[in-house]
C-alpha cells in the first residue's frame, strides 16, 4: 500500500530560559550534538554516544507521541531508541508512545477532541495537513532560528528544501506547521544489472530514450516493465502531467460534464501506454497482478522495471536482501511537455505539534532529535530510507534516487491525481490496467472513464 518521504534541534537551557520569558511555554532542553559527517554512520543496534547531559528542567516535563507505526515495525524499533536516548540526555523529560499504527487515521481527530493529551503526531504530508490542521502549531519561528548542530546556519538552511517547499505548497497559507522525516519519491525503480547487460549505459530522460531502453531490455531477454492495482495509475497520470502539467489530472477527475477527456493529451497519454503493451514492453501479468506480486516480480529478478514509491527497497529486502543492484530515476521527459524531469510525486513522513500542547518547544526539541544527526542517520540505515539531514550519507541502495531527489522542484500529486476522486479513481484504475494488458484501445479507456 501507500506508504505514505532537518536537524538536531540543540538549545542550551540558559537560551531557554531567554526563550521562556517571552513564551508561556516550556522550555525546550538540549539535544546532542550532530555526527560528525566525515565519520562512518552509526549501526542503528548499537548504543549513542553519551555528551554531557543537560542540567535538569524546573519541573519535570511528560510528552505524549501519537505515532503511526506498529512497534513491530523499523521506524518504530528505531524511534524508540531515540526516544530513550532523549530522555536520558534531559533529566525531567518523559515520553509516553502510543504505537496507534495506521488506524491513527482514524483515531486521531476523536482523542483530540475528546481532550486526550497528545502533543506530537505524525502520518505523510498530504495527510496531516489535510486531515488535521486545525489542530497544529506553526513552527515557522522554529525554522528561523540558528541553533549550536546548525552549524551556524539558520534550521531552515540545514534540512531537506523539497520536504519545506512541499509542506508550504499544500498548507493553505503557505505555512510551515510540518517537520518531514523519512522521504519518499515516486520514481521507476529498476535493476541495474537488467540495465548492464542490455547495454544500457545511462538512465533514459526522454521518452524516445525510455522506448530504446525497453526494446533494448526485451532483445536481451529481460521483461522491461511491470505494475499492478496498486500503482499502474501512475502510468498513466504520469505521462499526462508531464504533457499538460502537475494539476491537470486532478482537474481531469473532477470534471463533472467529461469535456476534458476530449482533451487531445489524454488520447496521447493513452496512446503511449498502448504503445508500451503492444510492444511486449509490459509484463502480461500486470493486466492482473494483485499488489504486492509485481514488486516481488521486481525482487526476484524476472523483470526490469517498476514505477513506486522509494519505500520499494525496504519493503521487498526480505527477498532481495542489501546487495540488490538498485537503480533510480525520474519518469522521462515527453516532447512538447509541460513538465520534465524536475517533476515528480514526492513527500515524506511528517511530524506536528499539537497547538493545545503545554510544552511546545520541548516537544520540537524531541522531532529535531529524532529527526537529525545520528538519529536522523540510523532511521536511514534501518529502514533503508532517505535522511533528511543535509549533511548524512545516504544508503547504497538509494544513491541513485538522492540525484533525483535533488532535482526536483515541481510536486506532482499521487499518481498525477488520477485517482483523486472517490468513485472515478477506480474506473481509472481498472481501465488503465486493462490498457496496460492490451484488452483494451485507448480510444476505449476514454469512453470507460469518460463520467
Amino acid at each position: 500500500m501507500k506508504k505514505k518521504m532537518s536537524l538536531i534541534l540543540s538549545v542550551t537551557l540558559a537560551a531557554l530560559m531567554m526563550l521562556a520569558a517571552c513564551s508561556p511555554a516550556e522550555a525546550p532542553p538540549t539535544a546532542p550534538a550532530a555526527a560528525d559527517p566525515g565519520s562512518p554512520s552509526p549501526d542503528p543496534g548499537s548504543p549513542s554516544p553519551a555528551p554531557s547531559p543537560a542540567p535538569p528542567l524546573e519541573k519535570p516535563v511528560h510528552l505524549v507521541y501519537w505515532s503511526m507505526w506498529n512497534n513491530i515495525e523499523p521506524q518504530a524499533l528505531v524511534l524508540e531508541q531515540a526516544v530513550r536516548d532523549f530522555e536520558g540526555l534531559n533529566p525531567g523529560v518523559t515520553v509516553e508512545i502510543i504505537w496507534a499504527g495506521r488506524e491513527t487515521r482514524q483515531t486521531l481527530a476523536p482523542a483530540i477532541d475528546g481532550g486526550t493529551q497528545i502533543d506530537i503526531f505524525d502520518e505523510d504530508t498530504e495527510r496531516v495537513i489535510g486531515n488535521w490542521g486545525q489542530y497544529m502549531l506553526d513552527l515557522e519561528s522554529y525554522y528561523d532560528q540558528v541553533y549550536p548542530t546548525t552549524r551556524g546556519l539558520p534550521y531552515k538552511d540545514v534540512v531537506m528544501p523539497a520536504l519545506q517547499s512541499l509542506s508550504r505548497s499544500i498548507w493553505p497559507t503557505g505555512g510551515l506547521y510540518t517537520v518531514g522525516y523519512q522521504p519518499f519519491g515516486f520514481f521507476m525503480m529498476y535493476n541495474q544489472d537488467h540495465f548492464a547487460k542490455a547495454g544500457i549505459s545511462s538512465v533514459p530522460t526522454t521518452w524516445d530514450d525510455f522506448l530504446a531502453a525497453c526494446e533494448a531490455l526485451k532483445n536481451a531477454g529481460f521483461i522491461p516493465l511491470t505494475s499492478d492495482n496498486e500503482y499502474i495509475s501512475g502510468l498513466f497520470g504520469y505521462h499526462l502531467g508531464r504533457l499538460k502539467g502537475p494539476d491537470f489530472g486532478t482537474e481531469l477527475l473532477s470534471d463533472d460534464s467529461g469535456a476534458l477527456w476530449d482533451d487531445p493529451a489524454v488520447l496521447e497519454a493513452a496512446r503511449a501506454l498502448e504503445t508500451l503493451a503492444a510492444n511486449g514492453y509490459i509484463d502480461p501479468r500486470a493486466e492482473s497482478n494483485i499488489w504486492p506480486s509485481a514488486q516481488q516480480d521486481l525482487a526476484l529478478g524476472e523483470v526490469s522495471m517498476y514505477l513506486n514509491g522509494t519505500w520499494l527497497i525496504n519493503e521487498v529486502m526480505g527477498t532481495t536482501g542489501p546487495g540488490f543492484p538498485w537503480g533510480t530515476f525520474n519518469y522521462p521527459a515527453v516532447p512538447l511537455g509541460a513538465t520534465g524531469i524536475e517533476a515528480a510525486n514526492f513527500g515524506s513522513q511528517v511530524f506536528a505539534i499539537n497547538k493545545d500542547s503545554a510544552n511546545p518547544d520541548v516537544a520540537f526539541a524531541l522531532i529535531v532529535h529524532l529527526t537529525t544527526g545520528e538519529w536522523d542517520a540510523r532511521l536511514s540505515e534501518g529502514t533503508f530510507g532517505a535522511p533528511v539531514d543535509v549533511i548524512n550519507g545516504w544508503p547504497l541502495q538509494m544513491a541513485d534516487a538522492k540525484a533525483v531527489f535533488e532535482s526536483l522542484t515541481t510536486p506532482f500529486p499521487w499518481v498525477g491525481g488520477v485517482e483523486g476522486h472517490t468513485d472515478r479513481g477506480p474506473v481509472v484504475r481498472e481501465n488503465v490496467q486493462r490498457l496496460a494488458g492490451g484488452t483494451i484501445t485507448a480510444e476505449q479507456f476514454i469512453a470507460n472513464c469518460r463520467p
